[in-house]
């Protein structure tokens, strides 16, 4: 049964309070705490005959932050949750809660919708509308994982009315700001890999009005914690601001009408409302540079009458600058610069026949990944197979900058297991858990540097699937890159091509493995043959498939005929000029059925040639790529992909010939049944598994 407590901070609550604790223990909650920080009025006698359990502080000793810590240090729900002394739960409102929580074991923090009071001016309660809406119009629970994600307000968070699971609460605590120690703590909770929700049906009657001078000075207050919290400094701009307001009046104006205010309420708000928008810009200006404004100054817009002096001048830059707070945990590349401080660890001493061992342990460490990577989808692939054939994997996730910071290891070996393949191996986030291996294996420039470090090796190598300096053009990342490759580091390399160039251009030893193909899912599919269909691997998120290109291609082609084209690879469709169809991240079995039933298939890779034309070959559909790149080493001039120069008239040429000349397509198709046949995954994991033996063997020698 999970056991629920209720935090109110109170400092002369009055008549509202009474309202709140009524409601309050309307939800039964199993223990009701009232901090009280130096009330006047009845504040303490109505909480003790509340039941609240009352902790009396001096006014001196109150802060947002460090008070609710000191509650809920002396809290023992499993869920605590905090209101104010103005704010009353609606009925449900600490069910809808509780159940949340009880669905999801990450959510780590939630919070509910606010309604306005009868007396609250209709431009504060259009907005509360509005914004709550924003999160979720169905009335459903929703999650957020991070201030970065798309959505609405995904850093928002309101002590006014929200919720926290008991251990995630003890084990980051509220900073001790003097505001926004709610916005803060969202913060901590997603660095700390813990999820928020968005519970509407935990709801409280909150919002109520202000005279004009005090709403002005609330939002000070409020922007003064935002700039110290989370370093928001608000953008001092007439002319947008100016458009602001009268878009805000506007809404308020039609908000009015569909609430059927009369026309003399309507008349008596406008003045008002437009006062309130453009005085809490100025508010919320002057709040966020607060701590440029003398103390005198900083007490008399501030509703807590706070005021704090400024820097000495004669320690203040000559220069005007605008203090940024920090945003991230981590530097960008922060890796490349951790590698120069400590060095390359050093390997185990070499054992006589160690590359000959029936059984080695392979540490396989990977970057970041989103659903649909091809790249991540290979890797999982082949080592899937080289666990078949008798050795452990263990896959160690490299993610500095945080972009899967909000999913547990579980959670990400589930997530491989079900968008990629069902792979046996242990994950691990990080390396505080490193055990060694036979072989420590990087997979991207990236992975480089972490794994030059680890202890407990007998070698190392890289799994190269491309070249990626070529994916920076002319930047630091580009340099870096190249200086992963210079690393001594064995090179398993994924097409002739590449394995020439690191001998040539990088001095490094290499060997060669061919991509595969599932012949279990690629094949071609009684469906019938489309003469009008073209399959367009065009995945804009990764800029060497020279989606650009593509799409011109198919613009040229559009203007000669009427064809069907159907594009994939990514979850939003790409800008056009013509009309096609979008399959976004397509399953497998979507692209078997594609390949079976379109006429020709168009992937265009600038650097090394992917698995996609392999898998369009092995369901009969004849694929065009680009000449002149790896492509060629890989299928030769007359093998069975069309290849084209870097042209769009070149490329719709070939498809046009494709569609038109029936024993061109014939030949075509079935020179790539052939080619896709000798290409299998067991085959292309025995090639891995010779490039861990030689990266081995060159050790021993």
């Amino acid at each position: 049964m999970t056991r629920t407590s209720v935090v109110i901070p109170v400092k002369d609550g009055g008549q509202l309070l009474s309202d709140v604790l009524e409601a309050t223990a309307r939800e039964r909650p199993d223990e009701l705490i009232v901090v009280d920080s130096g009330s006047s009025d009845d504040s303490v006698r109505m909480a003790r005959e509340a039941d609240a359990t009352v902790i009396e502080i001096p006014p001196s000793e109150f802060g947002h932050g460090r008070t609710r810590n000191l509650a809920a240090a002396k809290a023992t729900g499993d869920i605590i949750c905090f209101i104010t002394q103005d704010a009353s739960p609606v009925p449900g409102w600490l069910a809808a809660y509780v159940d949340a929580f009880e669905r999801n074991e990450r959510i780590g923090a939630a919070f509910g919708q606010h309604l306005s009071r009868d007396d609250t001016s209709p431009m504060i309660a259009r907005e509360l509308e509005g914004f709550f809406a924003g999160f979720n119009s169905d009335g459903e629970v929703t999650t957020q994982a991070s201030t970065d994600e798309d959505g609405w307000h995904p850093g928002f968070l309101s002590n006014a009315n929200a919720a926290y699971r008991r251990k995630v609460l003890l084990e980051i605590g509220f900073r001790d700001l003097a505001y926004s120690e709610d916005q803060a703590f969202a913060e901590d909770l997603f660095a700390a890999g813990w999820l928020k929700a968005y519970v509407p049906a935990a709801s409280v009657v909150h919002a109520h009005d202000f005279p004009f001078t005090q709403f002005m000075r609330r939002y000070f207050d409020e922007y003064r914690g935002l700039n110290e919290a989370v370093g928001h400094v608000e953008a001092a701009a007439p002319r947008a601001a100016a458009q602001t307001v009268r878009s805000q009046l506007a809404q308020d104006v039609a908000w009015m009408k569909a609430n059927e205010y009369s026309v003399g309420e309507q008349a008596m708000w406008i003045p008002r409302a437009a006062a309130h928008h453009g005085g809490r810009h100025l508010a919320a200006v002057a709040g966020s540079r607060a701590n440029r404004l003398p103390a005198i100054v900083q007490r008399a817009m501030s509703l807590e009458g706070r005021g704090e002096e400024r820097a000495d001048p004669a320690r203040q830059s000559a220069i005007k600058t605008e203090p940024v707070a920090p945003l991230r945990r981590t530097e960008l590349f922060s890796e490349v610069l951790d590698l120069e401080h400590n060095g390359v660890a050093e390997l185990l001493a070499p054992v006589p026949g160690m590359s000959e061992k029936e059984r080695l342990h392979v540490a396989v460490v990977i970057p970041p990944f989103r659903k649909g990577s091809g790249g991540h989808d290979t890797i999982f692939r082949i080592f899937r197979h080289i666990e078949q054939m008798g050795h452990t994997v263990s896959i160690w996730l490299s993610d500095p900058l945080g972009r899967m910071h909000n999913e547990w290891p579980a959670v990400v070996r589930k997530r491989i297991r079900e968008e990629f393949v069902d792979l046996d191996a242990p994950v691990y986030k990080g390396f505080d858990d490193w055990f060694g291996a036979d072989v420590a294996l990087a997979t991207s420039w990236e992975t480089v540097y972490p794994m030059l470090e680890l202890p407990g090796c007998r070698a190392r190598a890289y799994f190269v699937q491309d070249h990626e300096p070529e994916f920076f053009a002319t930047s630091a990342e580009s340099v870096w890159a190249q200086n992963s490759y210079r690393q001594g580091l064995f090179a398993i390399c994924a097409s002739p091509w590449l394995a020439e160039m690191m001998r040539d251009e990088y001095g490094a030893q290499a060997s060669v493995f061919h991509l595969g193909v599932d012949a279990a899912m690629y094949y071609p599919r009684p469906v019938p043959r489309r003469r009008d269909t073209i399959a367009y691997y065009g995945r804009a998120t990764t800029p060497r498939r020279a989606v650009s290109l593509g799409m011109l291609a198919l613009a040229e082609l559009n203007r000669r005929r009427d064809a069907r084209i159907v594009i994939y690879g990514d979850p939003l469709p790409p800008e056009s000029t013509f009309p096609f169809e979008n399959l976004g991240i397509a399953t497998q079995e979507e692209l078997a059925l594609l390949y079976s039933e379109a006429t020709v298939g168009l992937c265009l890779s600038v650097t090394n040639y992917s698995r996609a034309p392999q898998e369009m070959m092995a369901c009969g559909l004849p694929c065009i790529d680009l000449a002149g790149f790896s492509a060629e080493s890989v299928f030769g001039e007359d093998g069975p992909v069309e290849l084209s120069e870097f042209s769009p008239v070149a490329i719709a040429d070939h498809i046009e010939r494709l569609i038109d000349d029936q024993e061109l397509w014939e030949r075509r198709s079935v020179k790539g049944l052939d080619f896709a046949a000798q290409h299998s995954w067991d085959a292309a994991a025995l090639e891995v598994e010779q490039g861990l033996r030689a990266a081995l063997r060159a050790r021993e020698q």
